[in-house]
């Protein structure tokens, strides 16, 4: 089995970034990580290319994502919270599906045969709430073929490390376990 992960947070070594090993820790196969603050990939410019075209017409780094999405059996989508969405380096990487929405709505066909497993881990310290950054996940991960199966939240993090989280760690086991399920 292959994973795949992407990782909004500017921190490789914070919150979001240890629930993300976390996973990976108890995940069977192969897993990869993505970390959408380093990545070179350009977001989409609404050129239209794949309207009648397979693939996109920017040639970078997500030529190499678009291949580990397509050979993965899971997606996970991680991020911090801000301003209760996304990150937005993790937006602008899954602005690039557009693809795959093209391919469904325009060319009638279905990029994705076998459906694949998809979970979202999300971190946040503050006081907003977790429905619009969920809404949007359960969206990306639609176009790339996955369902939402699983989530760990770690949020309150202004007060509460992810480390020391108990209930973002127990989601954390669920989720892995609900992953690694053939």
């Amino acid at each position: 089995m292959k994973t795949w992960i992407l990782n909004g947070s500017p921190r490789k070594m914070g919150n979001t970034s240890y629930l993300v090993e976390e996973l990976v820790r108890k995940l069977d196969g192969e897993s990869k990580i993505v970390f959408a603050y380093d990545s070179a990939a350009s977001a989409c410019i609404d050129c239209r290319y794949c309207w009648k075209n397979d693939g996109c017409s920017i040639d970078d780094a997500m030529q190499e994502i678009y291949k580990d999405i397509e050979e993965s059996d899971h997606i996970v989508l991680a991020s911090p919270m801000q301003f209760m969405g996304l990150s937005a380096p993790l937006l602008c990487v899954a602005s690039r599906f557009q693809r795959y929405y093209a391919a469904r709505k325009f060319r009638n066909i279905e990029p994705f045969v076998v459906p694949k497993k998809g979970a979202l881990i999300l971190t946040g310290g503050g006081d907003g709430g977790t429905k619009h950054a969920v809404a949007v996940a359960r969206l990306i991960l639609k176009e790339v073929g996955a369902d939402l199966l699983a989530s760990a939240m770690s949020l309150g993090t202004d007060t509460l490390s992810s480390r020391e989280d108990t209930k973002a760690l127990e989601e954390i086991a669920a989720m892995a376990k609900i992953l690694n399920r053939a």
